[in-house]
């Protein structure tokens, strides 16, 4: 079994508790510190106390779904940057696309992502920095 060589924090944004906690057991044996927020609200207000070094992140979620997640995420300086792999069951082209239009560096299917898979990304996915194509409605001239 690998252990990180330094700690790496892994946030896992899901409203399965069940899926998450299964995700969240294989990234712990594999050496990552992970939290999990059921929403994206919830998400928001963890990342106000701690960054992560890379966000898992379903689409559908209540409150605040995944996709304006991701747009507040990237619409802040401070958190514009952490890499972000989207984990989803919908595989809609139209989500895909926005998704990964907000910088996601992934869009996985959930049913052909194992636990292992994604533990085994860890490594290169927090290493990258996120550069989404979109960014925001233009500055206004003054």
């Amino acid at each position: 079994m690998e252990h990180a060589e330094e700690e790496v924090r892994v946030l896992f944004v899901e409203d399965d508790t069940d899926l998450a906690d299964m995700y969240r057991l294989k990234l712990e044996r594999d050496g990552y510190t992970v939290q999990v927020a059921g929403d994206g609200e919830q998400a928001l207000a963890l990342l106000e106390e701690d960054l992560p070094d890379l966000i898992f992140l379903d689409v559908r979620l209540p409150r605040m779904d995944g996709l304006t997640f991701l747009e507040r995420l990237r619409a802040e300086p401070r958190t514009r940057g952490i890499p972000v792999v989207i984990v989803s069951n919908y595989s809609e082209e139209e989500l895909v696309q926005r998704g990964l239009q907000l910088g996601a560096l992934e869009y996985l299917i959930k049913s052909q992502t194992t636990p292992s898979r994604l533990a085994s990304g860890v490594p290169e996915w927090a290493r990258s920095v996120a550069v989404p194509s979109y960014q925001g409605p233009p500055e206004p001239d003054l």
